[in-house]
C-alpha cells in the first residue's frame, strides 16, 4: 500500500495512513512487547496520531487476548490484549482484525495505549 492515504469516509472525520517517523520500542514495565521499524501511524480527526505496530514485530507470546470488544463506525470492530506473566497489565493493545475494507493496512496490526505502555525511539 502506498503510504500516506487518506480516506474520507464522513465529511467530518478524514482518516490518513502514513509511514512512522521512527523505529520504536514498546515496552510495559521493563518487559519489551514490540519493536519495529516498519510501524503505521494513523491520523484521525480529532483524535491523537495512533502507530500501529506488525503482528509480527510484537512479542505475542507476552499478549493474551481478552473477550473484550468495541466497535468503531469508521474502522471496524477491534479486540483487545493484556499483557501477560511479571509485566501483567490490561488492556494494553487493541487490533482491528477483521477492518473495513478503506482500513485493510490495520489488519495484522496493534496498537498500544499511551498511558499504559511506554514507546521508546530505537537509536540507530
Amino acid at each position: 500500500m502506498a503510504r500516506s492515504e487518506a480516506y474520507d469516509r464522513h465529511p467530518e472525520h478524514a482518516l490518513r495512513f502514513e509511514d512512522a517517523p521512527a523505529a520504536i520500542r514498546v515496552y510495559v514495565g521493563d518487559a519489551l512487547v514490540a519493536e519495529t521499524r516498519r510501524g503505521l501511524t494513523l491520523r484521525e480527526s480529532r483524535s491523537l496520531p495512533v502507530v500501529y505496530v506488525p503482528r509480527e514485530d510484537v512479542r505475542m507470546d507476552r499478549l493474551d487476548r481478552v473477550a473484550h470488544t468495541t466497535h468503531c463506525p469508521f474502522k471496524g470492530d477491534a479486540t483487545y490484549f493484556d499483557v501477560i506473566g511479571d509485566a501483567r497489565s490490561e488492556k494494553v493493545a487493541w487490533s482491528y482484525e477483521d477492518p473495513f475494507d478503506q482500513m485493510e493496512a490495520l489488519r495484522d496490526h496493534l496498537a498500544f495505549y499511551p498511558d499504559r505502555a511506554r514507546v521508546e525511539p530505537l537509536e540507530g
